[in-house]
Parts: C-alpha cells; structure tokens; sequence
C-alpha cells in the first residue's frame, strides 16, 4: 500500500516558516538569515529563500548589518512597521480616544477628543479614527482593523451593540454604518474585557490563563478570561456584575428604567465618595477619596475594611462560580486602592466562602482600555497579513 502525499504540504510548511519566522522578528528584533535559521530549525538556503519571500511582499525590510568577522557583513532584517496599521479607540461619556500602531505594535498616532457637542457617533467615532492615522502618517487603506472599546453589551453573534451604559446615541446598527463610512473591519469590544487583555498581556495576570478583573469606577463590571479567552456569555452580558443582587442594597425590578444596579449602589464611585465623606474623607472623586483613606494611615482604615466588606460580596459570588487563582481589581478605585485595598478584599472573600483566590491590584497605570483594544486588533491582523505570506 502506497503512501498518500497530502496535497499544498509544502505550500504550507512555507506558511508555517514564514509565520514562526515573523514573530520571531517581532519578538527578538532585527536578526540576520542565518540567525533566523538557527532559530526556526531551517538550513541556510531553505531561510534565505524565506527571506527574500517575505522582502518581496513587502513584509520584512532590511535595518542594518552585523559586523562579523572574516567576509561581508551579514544583513539585518526586521518585520517592516508600516506592511499594515490598526486603531484602538476607548469611547467615553465625555470623550474619545483613538490610537494608530503599526504591526510591530509601536504606537505612532494618538488623539482625544471631547464628544459633549455632537450627537453623531459616526462622526465621532470617524474623525478619532482619521486623525489618529493622520498623526501616524499612514494613509487610511492600510488601517487593517479598528476595535472599539465601549460600556455596555456587545451581541456576541452580530457584534453591535444592544446596550450601552452612559451612551444613550449608541445603539444597534452603528457596527454597519461604521463599517460602511470607514471601509474597514471594525470591531466592537465591552471596555472592561478589554482591560483584562492588556491586564493578561503586560499587567497583573501576565502569565495567568484564568482570572477575573474587577473595574471599579463610574460603573462597575467584570470580566472573565479562561483558558487565555474571554468569556462573552451567550447575549454578551457575562461580566456585568453591577447588576448582581447584593445584600445591602435595594434591587431594581426594572433595569429598562436605568435604575442603579444592586452591587453598583454598594461600590460604585459615587457609593466610595459617599463612604469616605461619612468617615471624614470628601473628595471630588473616588480614586482622590480611596487615596486619603490610604494616606491617613489607621483613621482611614475604617473606609478600606468597609469598601472591602463590599466588594467582596460582588468579587466571592464570582469566585464560588468560577474559582479563578487571581482576581484583579482595576478601574479608578482598584488602581487607587492598591495593595492596601486588595489585600482587604482577599481576606473578606477568603472569610465568606471555601475559595481563596489571589487579590491584586492592577499593574497597568496607562489607559489599559485602548492597550486592550491595540492588542486584538493586532493579534487579528497578523494573522491575516501573516497568514497569507505564499499568495
């Protein structure tokens, strides 16, 4: 009995060494052919073949040479930044801001922008998108995908959004009329989830495959990463803890009604500001309030074991669920409470329930929403660009 060859194999082993050969770029820098082929198990003629593949489609340039020793200098090589662009934009009440990266993932462009006197998304969401290319210098045909960051549910099947928390213009149908007025992919994506990407990429759960992150701010929401994926939920709700019934707090029967969710009465930063006032802590917001009760030492104490007692009723009614070993606390709150507040919460949470997750602060302190959203739109687009590099 003959052996079956499988047709294309060597077509795709040319993809498969193109693709472990431009991530090796990503990750380690200019590197010669030879280097390359040490590397990715290739001879020296299989990876400067791979080489000049990759250089003829635009996708690697040469940087530089390497001094060696008898001969010419060897060539350095590296993935060229500008083969493809993406946009990031965390949308708020208030304002926008959008970023531009080029492959590598080097953040060229940024701009912010008010949206208190529009009342026109796509407008909004097109300008950001336009002048944060513009500051990049890359023309608009080479943005490849934009991923939005926004409060509220995303429907997992069609990707718009059915509800957004504090953006009463934002509503179902704007996925299509931006795709329509850009010309791109765009991708909606619940804020808080992407934190957590930044938060697994660079933060306190580098490393860690499963864990939950609690945002405490304005609004109050979670997001779940298992097995290095977010967990959506079946309508894209998973995560809006705000809304869980908490002893404490009255429960709304009407959520239509935008009454304030149970557990978001409790932690939300009006409820701190309201917690750190009664213990002689006023501020103008809650992350100054939460960063007085730290700085007052044993007075402000009282502020920290009660905020905690509270959060813990939220972060132990996940945690018997799921029995995640790390729970992150970000958002305004969890970044101003720092060691001092998660520590409190481990301890409620490890008091109350048969589980004892991990509590830390965030170890992001720059705008992890629009890291968040940078970082999907790249993993997308790389395998895009690099998944077709054999035509």
């Amino acid at each position: 009995m003959s052996a079956t060859r499988l047709p294309g194999t060597p077509r795709l082993l040319r993809a498969l060494n193109d693709r472990a050969a431009l991530e090796l770029l990503l990750e380690q820098g200019p590197l010669t052919r030879a280097r390359l082929g040490e590397l990715t198990g290739l001879s020296k003629v299989t990876a400067s073949q791979l080489v000049e593949r990759l250089e003829e489609r635009g996708l690697v340039t040469r940087v530089g040479e390497q001094a060696g020793g008898r001969g010419p200098n060897a060539q350095l090589y590296a993935v060229r930044p500008g083969s493809a662009h993406v946009v990031g934009v965390d949308v708020g009440p208030d304002r926008v801001v959008a970023a531009c990266a080029d492959i590598t993932g080097a953040v060229i462009g940024r701009v912010e922008q008010s949206t208190r006197d529009t009342d026109d998304p796509v407008g909004v969401v097109h300008n950001a998108v336009v002048q944060a290319a513009s500051s990049a210098q890359a023309h608009l045909s080479s943005v490849r995908r934009i991923v939005l960051g926004t409060p509220g549910l995303v429907d997992p099947g069609t990707g718009d959004i059915t509800f957004a928390f504090n953006l009463p213009r934002w509503h179902r149908g704007l996925l299509a009329a931006l795709r329509d007025d850009l010309h791109t992919a765009v991708v909606f994506e619940n804020d808080v989830n992407l934190a957590a990407v930044a938060e697994a990429q660079s933060g306190a759960a580098e490393g860690v495959s499963d864990f939950v992150l609690v945002w405490i701010g304005a609004g109050v929401g979670l997001a779940i990463m298992l097995g290095g994926r977010l967990h959506h939920g079946s309508s894209g709700a998973a995560g809006e803890i705000g809304y869980l019934p908490v002893p404490g707090a009255p429960i709304p029967r009407d959520v239509s009604r935008r009454a304030k969710p149970a557990f978001q009465q409790l932690v939300g930063a009006d409820a701190v500001c309201a917690l750190a006032a009664e213990h002689g802590f006023p501020a103008g917001n809650a992350a100054d309030a939460v960063r007085a009760a730290i700085e007052a030492g044993s007075t402000g104490g009282p502020v920290l074991d009660e905020l905690a007692r509270r959060l813990a009723l939220g972060v132990a009614s996940t945690c018997v669920v799921l029995d995640p070993p790390l729970v992150v606390l970000a958002g305004e709150v969890g970044h101003a409470g720092g060691t001092a507040l998660a520590e409190r919460v481990q301890h409620e949470v490890a008091a109350i329930t048969l589980v004892r997750p991990r509590v830390v602060p965030t170890g992001l302190t720059e705008e992890p929403i629009l890291r968040g959203a940078l970082r999907i739109a790249l993993e997308a687009v790389r395998d895009e660009v690099f998944g077709s590099t054999v035509g």
